[in-house]
């Protein structure tokens, strides 16, 4: 079977949890689907697939048919090249197979294309790229417009729809209040009380305004469900119908007067138009992590090409570039500096606010800035490759996946309309039998109250709402979820285990002592001792070997070279046979090194890692290499511990060096001599104890613990591979971050189980009283309104949470 691929799609028109869970449920039917999610305050589908059964062209038609659509951007761009009809058959065809193109057409008369795509999927300079490929010329067209803000455009809908309702529905709302005993002394004028004047006024409101919630409801019960829509069409119909058979009415009874219900439907519209602006806004803000980390790009490089430099915009850098880039300026791409020297702020990566020094062969982060000298780089990575559109894409990953808990409220919100239906009209029966016999009115406000205020908007949002708050503000303080789950994992560790080198301590060992036997020359011993480590990729060989080149002794490289995991390394120097390693290595082969116990047990208990040197099979030294711990470990490891959380540092390096180096950093707990394999193994006996159990780590040796730990956390200063094992990366390598991560977890699962006791709370307390008739319809709106805003409101709370 082909490997899944997973595909983020853009979706409007979703009103309610009802719509999102429909949404999902319609996505997993589409054969080759795997698994589909659908973020509600997103307005996000992210769906796993296999590219061999169905396509995003099959996705986004499976959204339109639910009745909803996708956001796709349309570019314009001139080619040049085609010389015939068969020249943009090719094109077309060409760009109608790329993955995130919805429809493309190719004009050979105007030599243009028009290309409609995912702007997630990818950019014009991709669609460039692939008329490039074809064997032709594509350019963006001058008079292409800017692309459009599809959140913008939906709070300018709302504002319009808005405004047009509460012209219409003001004069109505007057009569309303005129009708209350206390405001008896207002003057109400009598053209506002005659029912064909506030008919005319109702109406543009109920059929112009409301026409999105007939929409909606006509698609929504057309697809076998029911959503927010089909509440407010009921009941603002009802109200709106019922006062019409009333007009009729007066006209055979002229003398009696009618009480109305226009200014209901009218006013429940209005106040929920005005909610869904309110939560347009809202939601808008909760994307503000997003945009913060997308302002850090470059917009703009100075390329050289034909031996000029010219400006471009960002999306039309290609691997291969060679870029310019002058002091205070900001590293276009990811790269490697050509020629020049300078000092790079990398505190939009890495947190550490001290510059650091690039030159000629080292490696440079896009977007991050050249504070002094002059710098000529090669792009190696560009568009959604770099460092930064990598992170970006975590972070909307994370916003976008759904945590076990909102799975529960999609499974009430999916029932949740057909039971508030069967409710009210339970509720106007029991009204015109019992309560008010024979009286429709009554009847029908409790039960236009009782459909208004039961829209499920609040339980939809609770979740979603939070999880992009709480990894929009991770992100900004260094911390990526990638998945809402793992946010929601988090808060339940009360274990931390923790990795030494590179995690507790700085992962840079520098070489202490040289100890010689026998007849050795110091620089004979190092010259082996350096020829056979330079094979070796372990930071401890490293180590030895730059404190050696630090000595000035040169090397030569071994002609046999085995590296022995979790022992140490056999190699062939000249005619000289070396092993350089522990204890069980030497005993292994025959070697005893008990004459050396002592001096090795005094290094160990000041935190050093010596390793033994065996010539020919005679002990012939040992070296001795240090690691110092982190600036913050100390202080990170004491705010674990007043978290109420057990920490354990996990090492493979032998127990008195570990407990010399644990008992700096203040930890307690130390599992030693741990083989890479071993790891995960100790991990599986922290959970058998019933654990729930965070591996922190930075190494490939870290990968198989990372995976199997309830919470794995890759410090991000670490190798690719273990970020990838990982469920939280923690960029700035700071051990603080840990502490940070299951404070944020914390607060995030605390502020979703408030959004769901109010919005819950809403609908339990709110549907009796509108039942009982001790809630007027307008307020009902009103209500299941601010509910929506106010869970919004509550989760934008995260954005600020001090760490």
């Amino acid at each position: 079977m082909s490997q899944c691929t997973t595909k983020e799609i853009q979706i409007t028109g979703m009103t309610c949890a009802a719509c999102s869970t429909r949404i999902e449920k319609g996505l997993s039917r589409v054969e080759g689907v795997e698994k589909a999610n659908v973020n509600l305050a997103l307005e996000r589908a992210s769906v796993s697939y296999n590219p061999s059964v169905t396509n995003t062209q099959a996705l986004q038609q499976k959204v339109r048919d639910l009745g909803y659509d996708v956001v796709t951007e349309k570019a314009e761009l001139d080619i040049t090249g085609m010389t015939c009809a068969a020249c943009s058959t090719r094109i077309e065809k060409g760009l109608n197979r790329m993955e995130g193109v919805s429809t493309a057409t190719v004009n050979l008369a105007l030599e243009r294309a028009t290309v409609e795509y995912d702007p997630s999927e990818m950019s014009t300079h991709d669609i460039i790229s692939q008329v490039k490929k074809l064997g032709y010329e594509a350019h963006p067209r001058e008079d292409e417009k800017q692309k459009v803000d599809y959140r913008l455009v939906e709070i300018k809908k709302q504002q319009k729809r808005f405004i047009f309702s509460l012209i219409f529905t003001l004069p109505l709302l007057w009569t309303m209040i005129g009708h209350f005993s206390f405001t008896s002394w207002l003057y109400v004028p009598d053209l506002l009380m005659n029912p064909w004047f506030q008919m005319a006024l109702a109406t543009p409101v109920q059929f112009i305004v409301g026409k999105a919630f007939y929409v909606g409801a006509y698609k929504s019960l057309r697809n076998g469900s029911a959503n927010m829509d089909v509440l407010v069409a009921l009941g603002t119909s009802a109200a709106y119908f019922y006062s019409i058979y009333l007009g009729y009415q007066s006209i055979s009874m002229p003398g009696h007067q009618m009480g109305y219900y226009f200014e209901t439907s009218a006013v429940i519209i209005t106040l929920i138009v005005l909610g869904k602006l309110f939560e347009a806004r809202a939601k808008g803000r909760s994307s503000e992590a997003i945009r913060k980390l997308m302002s850090l790009q470059a917009k703009t490089a100075t390329v050289i090409r034909d031996e000029q430099e010219i400006d471009l915009p960002l999306d039309q850098v290609v691997v291969g570039d060679v870029l310019v880039v002058k002091p205070g300026e900001k590293i276009p791409v990811d790269g490697a500096v050509l020629e020049g020297s300078s000092a790079i702020d990398e505190s939009m990566i890495t947190g550490e606010s001290v510059p650091v020094d690039k030159v000629a062969g080292d490696s440079v982060i896009g977007s991050t800035i050249n504070k002094q000298g002059f710098l000529k780089m090669t792009a190696t990575k560009v568009g959604k490759q770099t460092a930064l559109s990598q992170i970006i894409k975590v972070v909307e990953q994370a916003q976008g996946s759904k945590a076990p808990i909102q799975r529960q409220a999609d499974k009430i919100s999916s029932i949740f309309v057909p039971i508030v239906v069967g409710v009210a009209l339970l509720t106007f029966i029991i009204w015109v039998a019992f309560v008010s016999p024979g009286q429709i009115g009554p009847a029908l406000e409790a039960t236009i109250a009782v459909l208004v205020i039961a829209c499920p908007c609040a339980l939809g949002l609770a979740t979603p709402t939070s999880i992009m708050a709480g990894s929009g503000r991770s992100a900004e303080k260094g911390i990526l979820f990638k998945g809402g789950e793992h946010l929601e994992m988090t808060q339940s560790v009360d274990t931390v285990v923790l990795d030494k080198t590179g995690t507790v301590t700085k992962g840079e060992p520098v070489l202490t002592d040289v100890i010689r036997f026998g007849d050795w020359q110091e620089e004979h011993f190092l010259y082996l001792v350096g020829s056979a480590e330079k094979g070796s990729e372990h930071p401890l060989a490293e180590a030895i070997v730059k404190g050696i080149k630090e000595k000035g002794i040169t090397y030569s490289s071994p002609s046999q070279f085995e590296s022995i995991t979790g022992f140490g390394v056999r190699a062939t120097v000249g005619e000289k046979e070396l092993l350089i390693g522990t204890r069980k290595l030497l005993s292994q082969a025959g070697i005893d090194s008990s004459a050396v116990d002592e001096t090795m047990v005094e290094l160990e208990q000041n935190g050093k890692t010596s390793m033994l040197v065996a010539v020919d099979g005679e002990l012939a030294g040992l070296v001795a290499v240090a690691d110092t711990i982190k600036d913050t470990s100390k202080e990170a490891i004491a705010r674990l511990y007043s978290m109420g959380l057990d920490v354990v540092m996990m090492t493979g390096d032998n127990e008195r060096t570990a407990m010399a180096i644990a008992k700096e950093a203040g930890i307690s707990h130390v599992i030693a001599e741990v083989l890479p394999e071993g790891k995960a193994d100790e991990i599986k006996k922290l959970q058998a104890q019933g654990k729930k159990v965070a591996m922190v780590g930075d190494g490939i040796n870290d990968a198989p613990a990372l995976a199997v730990a309830d919470s794995g956390m890759a410090i991000g200063t670490g190798t690719d591979v273990a970020m990838e094992a990982a469920d939280i990366t923690l960029i700035r390598g700071d051990l603080m971050s840990i502490a940070d991560a299951i404070m944020m977890s914390r607060k995030t699962m605390r502020n979703i189980k408030q959004n769901l006791f109010w919005a819950f709370g809403y609908n339990t307390m709110g549907i009796p009283l509108a039942a009982a008739g001790l809630l007027a319809p307008w307020l009902a709106g009103a209500a299941m309104a601010f509910s929506s805003v106010s869970v919004v409101l509550n989760a934008l709370r995260l954005q600020r949470v001090k760490l």
